[in-house]
């Protein structure tokens, strides 16, 4: 159980910066005390510098900026609306007041996902006195809204802000850190009066919505106990999404040929590499007190666990379709689901078990129950040798209810069209061969569950009772999903014991 002090929980702010300018000034304990100031952009932009999706470019300065106690004469000019000191910072995880304080000293005028590899500019300019960057226009990461501010470092350590009341975009943080530390101080940058930060980072987050923090809850969770788990299921006692029943995030990944990018920001969740990714499941409310009861759709709470947590693995796999050609035919959702008319054997990651009924015609029977022997072996739990050849059903018409590629899976449909056989080398062809094989593969899963209370909330015997019992349940469905090729270890006192 973690107990939210407001380090936790972001509650809802939406962003009430037009036309305002910062000044924050170098104070006696090393830190920075923030003001207002006379709101304009200064006009030597200087020059456009290219980047694209976190992306970032490193810039020499022509002085050495004092900031929190070191000298840097160089600064680093990060896509998504930052300056950072001693490294870039091209992740992809949520832009968070975690990521901000716990990664490299920052500057942050609007520290949001922004994409400028879409429209929009990023300029610097510097001389002996002042470096200045500025993002106009730059939009949000597959939206329309739009980021307009400027940050200016003064070779005296001073730092302005200038936010547009252009700036569409609702949600980032404003704030300067200095890096690898978990201590901030929040204030209200609208406030006529002078706030002291000490010689702490010191900023506010705006949010168009209350949110987790699912950085913030991974470090504190890893503060006091060891760093031995490769997934952490989280549960609140209150709904905070709203855009999603659940979600899984992906913090590391080393495996080659499943169609994910490998990467590692394990450090930023406060591990040294473990941890691989963190599922946040949202209102324990939500969930029946039966965990194998049918309640969203075809769903029970341990199918949609399933699904949430199979997403470290899946489901992204390409392959060569019978003209030769790189086909997602098998995606749909997000490409990040299978396909209704994908005979998927009923996998978790959505599709469905598929009879083909000859003639063209074909059913829906059974759905969300298993880890398919695909999933599996994008799993590292089976060779190439044991998937057999599966299929999808291209063109599909005639279908009824209706229903489409992207829809929920759902058993008794009905539906026309034309068979296409894939193999396991058909995927192999697209994305190389998995690595590390299943021979190199675990066959442990380490999980911890957190229950995250609010703030000023107490903590529910029957709700603590409710999560054992789907953790228990869990445990009993992973080994089965996975044909007992896998098990989920989610005893935590096993791994505390061990510490």
């Amino acid at each position: 159980m973690l107990q939210d002090a407001g380090d936790l929980i972001a509650r809802a702010n939406p962003l009430d910066l037009g036309d305002v300018g910062l000044r924050l000034m170098p104070n006696n304990n090393g830190g920075y005390d923030v003001s207002k100031t006379a709101y304009g952009f200064r006009q030597s932009l200087g020059s456009r510098i290219p980047l694209g999706d976190d992306d970032m470019r490193e810039v020499l300065l022509s002085f050495v900026f004092p900031f929190f106690g070191n000298g840097y004469d160089r600064v680093f000019v990060n896509s998504d609306g930052n300056l950072t000191f001693g490294e870039g910072d091209t992740a992809s995880t949520e832009r968070s007041v975690s990521r901000l304080l716990t990664g490299a000293p920052r500057v942050a005028p609007f520290f949001a996902d922004l994409d400028p590899s879409t429209s929009g500019t990023i300029l610097t300019y510097g001389d002996s006195g002042v470096f200045t960057a500025t993002w106009c226009t730059v939009p949000e990461y597959g939206g329309p809204a739009t980021a307009t501010v400027q940050v200016n470092l003064f070779s005296d350590g001073t730092i302005e802000m200038q936010v547009s009341r252009q700036t569409t975009i609702r949600a980032a943080v404003v704030a300067v850190s200095p890096g690898a530390t978990t201590d901030f101080t929040p204030i209200d940058l609208t406030s006529d009066a002078p706030a002291s930060g000490g010689r702490l980072a010191i900023g506010e987050q705006f949010t168009t919505a209350s949110a987790l923090d699912i950085v913030a809850a991974s470090r504190k969770f890893l503060m006091t106990h060891p760093d031995q788990f490769d997934n952490l299921v989280m549960f609140t006692d209150t709904t905070l999404l709203s855009d999603a029943f659940a979600y899984e995030a992906l913090v590391a990944n080393n495996i080659r040929g499943i169609n994910m990018p490998v990467l590692d920001n394990s450090r930023e969740f406060g591990s040294a590499g473990s941890l691989q990714s963190v599922c946040n499941m949202d209102a324990l409310a939500k969930y029946p007190d039966d965990p194998f009861k049918k309640f969203l759709g075809e769903n029970s709470t341990v199918s949609v666990m399933g699904q949430e947590i199979g997403h470290r693995w899946l489901a992204s796999l390409m392959f060569r379709d019978h003209n030769g050609r790189q086909s997602p035919a098998l995606l749909r959702r997000d490409r990040a689901h299978w396909s209704f008319f994908f005979d998927s054997d009923a996998s978790v990651l959505e599709g469905n078990d598929i009879v083909d009924l000859g003639g063209g015609s074909f059913h829906t029977a059974a759905a969300v129950q298993r880890y398919s022997l695909l999933d599996q072996y994008a799993m590292g739990l089976v060779d190439q040798t044991q998937v057999p050849p599966f299929f999808y059903v291209e063109n599909p018409t005639n279908v009824s209810p209706p229903r489409a590629a992207t829809s929920n899976p759902e058993v008794g449909v009905t539906f026309s069209g034309t068979p296409r056989t894939v193999t396991i080398d058909d995927v192999i062809a697209v994305h190389g061969q998995r690595a590390p094989s299943a021979a190199e593969s675990p066959r442990v899963y380490r999980q911890a569950f957190i229950y995250v209370v609010s703030a000023g909330g107490t903590v529910d015997p029957a709700a603590i009772e409710k999560l054992d019992r789907i953790r228990v349940a869990w445990d009993q469905f992973f080994s089965a999903a996975t044909d007992s090729r896998m098990r989920a270890e989610t005893r935590l006192s096993l791994w505390t014991s061990t510490q």
